[in-house]
């Protein structure tokens, strides 16, 4: 009896849980349909794979990140990403981001970025509601937050996860 009293109290707890992560994916999506750059910045965005890869090796190197020294890799991990969002001005990549996930539990977010010039327009924001409503409902949302970028994702939703480290083998040497 105890052990169907156990399981049954873990079935409404996780139910319970999975109704609150609907009710805030459904906030997220809400958001992100909104969450468009300031007025006047006439910044569209666009999912798919197929970008330009001078324009994502461009905004790669304007962020001083190491994967714009390996233009094939970053091809190659771009065009296997589960989601891919990209933002636009005019011609112009101004930012991107994007998702690798195992379909049903667990999304990761490797890569966000926007052109120094764009940050803090609300294009990165932008972005990343439009990931995490792709994902809603999904049990975890996983990042490594680079220490210039912790608050920027704080205040997309994310924390620190309980008393995690993060943990990696990186062949790259800007981080």
């Amino acid at each position: 009896m105890l052990e169907n009293e156990y399981l049954m109290q873990h079935y409404v707890r996780d139910r319970l849980g999975e109704a609150r992560a609907i009710a805030a994916a459904a906030a997220v999506a809400r958001h992100a349909s909104t969450a468009i750059a300031p007025a006047g910045d006439d910044i569209t965005y666009t999912t798919g794979r197929a970008l330009d890869l001078r324009k994502v090796v461009a905004l790669y190197r304007a962020n001083h990140w190491s994967s714009a020294d390996k233009p094939r890799e970053l091809r190659r991990a771009l065009r296997k990403a589960d989601a891919v969002i990209a933002a636009w001005h005019g011609d112009d990549l101004v930012g991107l981001g994007y998702a690798i996930s195992d379909g049903a539990l667990v999304v990761y977010y490797p890569h966000l970025l926007v052109l120094p010039e764009y940050q803090g327009r609300g294009v990165g924001r932008a972005i990343v509601d439009r990931l995490r409503a792709r994902y809603a409902g999904y049990h975890q949302h996983v990042l490594i937050a680079d220490g210039r970028a912790v608050d920027f994702y704080r205040k997309c939703g994310f924390e620190r996860a309980g008393r995690t480290e993060p943990m990696w083998i990186y062949a790259g040497a800007d981080h």
